[in-house]
């Protein structure tokens, strides 16, 4: 989960409806459907962007499915988010689940002495059958000051642990922090299926994270237009380590940028990251539906 963009944009309405509704303030058309099928790999379907309601899941489900996008991995990041996501996957075929503590949660509970029951909380969500993630974990030093950060790596350590011990797939979260999250992967020992959410890192990062053999996940920030050196990033990952995502309801691909994102969008950032690959756009929609599978198990 991630605002870079700021609060300051103007807030757009929920993904449009299987019916074709639009609120007033209507939501950016759909895109051209993918030719073969993609998993977004990230997003939280629980949140309404800048305080409007949630988005109606049954719509929004539709509106991706109709566009290429049949299936979603819904992101619980704090513990009221996260016991409605091991509720909801149970419910929708299209939905398979990530529960965590995002890193901006881990100095509040440790400050009210509450971030060891809230771990074990996680713990036990993150063992249903529909939860293939434990995620989002990492740090954030945008948010989070330096008064902060050893909540962040021991919440962030225990993550990783559980991931392993519960043999989940993990997504990292990582703002401004990358050196120090990639030494706490290192030192700890990352989990064999291990993924770097919302990829914001530069050449040399993603040239590691390869080197290592973790997933790179790439957002609707690829299509900025001042985003030169994350195309680059993106440019020496090999097919077999890609993922895309929304990140929703955040980080609206171009040319929507400042609207509220949805799962339906997804073609917007497939086709700006085959543009950068070289690659025919089929050929990427397999290598991300067929990698998504691989990390988090069939549907």
């Amino acid at each position: 989960m991630s605002d870079p963009e700021g609060a300051g944009q103007a807030a757009a309405s929920p993904s449009p409806s299987a019916s074709g509704h639009r609120s007033p303030q209507a939501a950016p058309p759909a895109p051209h459907p993918l030719p073969l099928p993609v998993v977004d790999n990230h997003c939280h379907l629980d949140m309404g962007r800048d305080g409007a309601d949630r988005p109606d899941l049954a719509d929004t489900l539709a509106a991706a499915a109709t566009v290429g996008v049949d299936r979603v991995v819904q992101i619980g990041c704090e513990l009221e988010s996260a016991r409605w996501t091991a509720q909801v996957v149970t419910q929708h075929p299209g939905l398979v689940g990530g529960v965590a503590l995002h890193p901006n949660e881990a100095p509040r509970l440790a400050a009210d002495g509450l971030l060891d029951d809230a771990l074990s909380e996680i713990e036990a969500l993150a063992g249903g059958p529909r939860i293939r993630v434990v995620g989002e974990t990492g740090l954030d030093y945008y948010r989070t000051g330096p008064e902060g950060r050893a909540a962040q790596h021991e919440s962030f350590r225990a993550h990783i642990e559980m991931a392993k011990r519960l043999d989940r797939t993990l997504q990292i979260h990582d703002r401004d922090s990358h050196d120090d999250v990639l030494a706490t992967l290192a030192d700890v020992g990352a989990p064999e299926r291990t993924v770097m959410h919302c990829f914001s890192g530069d050449i040399d990062m993603a040239t590691e994270c390869v080197r290592r053999g973790y997933h790179l996940s790439f957002a609707g920030t690829v299509t900025f237009k001042n985003a030169r050196a994350l195309r680059n990033a993106l440019s020496v990952v090999p097919l077999e380590l890609l993922l895309v995502e929304t990140d929703a309801p955040y980080l609206t691909p171009s040319p929507h940028r400042g609207a509220t994102n949805a799962p339906y969008l997804i073609p917007l950032t497939v086709r700006a990251m085959a543009d950068v690959l070289n690659v025919a756009v089929p050929t990427l929609c397999a290598a991300l539906s067929a990698n998504s599978e691989r990390l988090y198990g069939p549907w």
